[in-house]
């Protein structure tokens, strides 16, 4: 039995970047001996253990091949015969294909790896040369085992912003778009690497390199048409609507803008893609085609409601919100009536940000303020501020009932939300 550490911790040292969780591999066991030493089975689909005191993840050294054409899961083979570059030849990526023994991991803080001799290092398929040289590519044609492998691919291209994509790791992942391996993914795990992407460093990269292999049109349809879309150059510079979707996106990473809010922004503009050829450039009513394309997005991928419901209120109001400086008190309270601000404002903030990287997404336009989003978050702070319980009862003492009540308490938020504006400007 043999343990070795894998996979992003040593990568992550090796680039002397802030590593994550540490990965496991242990060679030469059997799922009896590791229950026998304590360690504790939460593998469902292939064997991986806890270990009893640090709890940390070892997983027993495996093989793996589709099940069938047009898969939902693997043949799964881990037995002690499985040799440490069996396993390693599985992996993904060749930066994600290295080993260190346990025994030189344990002498050695992961701050320290880089320092480390490469003979030191198990390292079969050249991982460390392709970091130097800053390349993304396949281990071997495993790779094609697992189409989840292009968003992977994809998500690393957006995390390392200054990595090339190996030209025959491109050309395999064109090959398994063109044969249909992407449209067999199962949503929930689409929606992981998906996530994940948006919450890198340069999210643009992730959608620019699925749509470079083609999985874009198969997946993200919604966004795909948006490239050759033409805007007013008077407010898009930039022009071409899906140019201005990466850069909004990119401005949402820089803002450090959470899950919730990238997603808003990749789906804003959604609608602009249906609008008709001799409407162009303009966009009269996106907005709510954009929701409505949004609604496909989510139930194909399953996404998490709290996040459908943030980018539904994006794309709904973001051209409201950015005029909203034109809004009398009334108006106001009417926008922040339909972002449901008042039971939700740290969710509206979240919608102003989205704006914000809307607003800001555009070139030439990366520095502007962006004064609609503390304008907005005054004005609902100084709504939040009328006691609608104290209106509501002395509305009911002068004999008000239902409607009206509401009626006091809006016109008691409207002088509030204009008293403030006032003040303000």
């Amino acid at each position: 039995m043999q343990t070795f550490l894998v996979g992003g911790a040593i990568r992550d040292a090796l680039l002397a970047r802030p590593g994550g969780d540490r990965d496991w591999l242990v060679v030469g066991s059997t799922p009896e001996e590791m229950v026998a030493l304590h360690y504790i089975p939460v593998g469902r689909d292939f064997p991986v253990f806890l270990h009893p005191d640090t709890h940390e993840e070892y997983a027993l050294a495996r093989t793996e091949r589709k099940s069938a054409p047009g898969y939902r899961g693997f043949v799964i083979h881990a037995s002690p015969d499985v040799t440490l570059e069996q396993d390693l030849a599985r992996r993904d990526l060749t930066i994600n294909a290295i080993a260190l023994a346990a025994a030189q991991a344990d002498a050695a803080s992961l701050a320290t790896f880089a320092a480390l001799r490469p003979e030191t290092l198990v390292d079969p398929f050249h991982g460390q040369r392709d970091l130097q040289d800053k390349v993304l590519r396949h281990v071997t044609d495993a790779f094609r085992e697992d189409p989840v492998r292009i968003l992977r691919v994809a998500r690393f291209a957006a995390r390392f912003s200054d990595f090339t994509i190996a030209p025959e790791t491109m050309a395999l992942m064109r090959e398994m778009v063109s044969a249909g391996e992407v449209d067999a993914l199962v949503p929930e795990r689409v929606w992981q690497e998906l996530a994940r992407g948006l919450m890198e460093r340069m999210p643009s990269r992730m959608f620019t390199v699925l749509r470079e292999c083609g999985a874009l049109a198969v997946l993200l349809p919604e966004v795909e048409r948006l490239w050759g879309i033409p805007q007013p150059a008077a407010h898009h510079p930039e022009i071409d609507t899906g140019v201005h979707l990466m850069m909004v996106l990119d401005m949402s990473a820089q803002l450090g803008a959470p899950l919730p809010v990238r997603f808003a922004c990749l789906a804003h503009d959604l609608g602009k893609g249906t609008t008709a050829i001799d409407v162009l450039p303009r966009h009269i009513g996106h907005e709510q085609r954009s929701a409505k394309l949004l609604r496909a997005v989510c139930d194909r991928w399953r996404v998490p409601v709290e996040l459908r419901e943030l980018a539904d209120v994006v794309a709904r109001e973001h051209g409201n919100i950015h005029r909203s400086g034109e809004l009398n008190e009334a108006a106001v309270v009417r926008l922040l009536e339909r972002c449901d601000a008042f039971r939700k404002p740290g969710r509206f903030d979240q919608v102003l940000l989205a704006c914000e990287c809307d607003a800001r997404g555009r070139s030439g336009l990366e520095q502007q303020p962006y004064p609609q989003r503390n304008r907005l978050n005054h004005a609902l702070a100084a709504a939040l501020g009328v006691p609608t319980d104290v209106f509501a009862r002395e509305a009911q003492a002068a004999g008000a009932t239902g409607p009206k009540i509401g009626e006091a308490i809006a016109r008691a938020r409207i002088a509030a939300v204009g008293k403030a504006l006032a003040a303000a400007d």
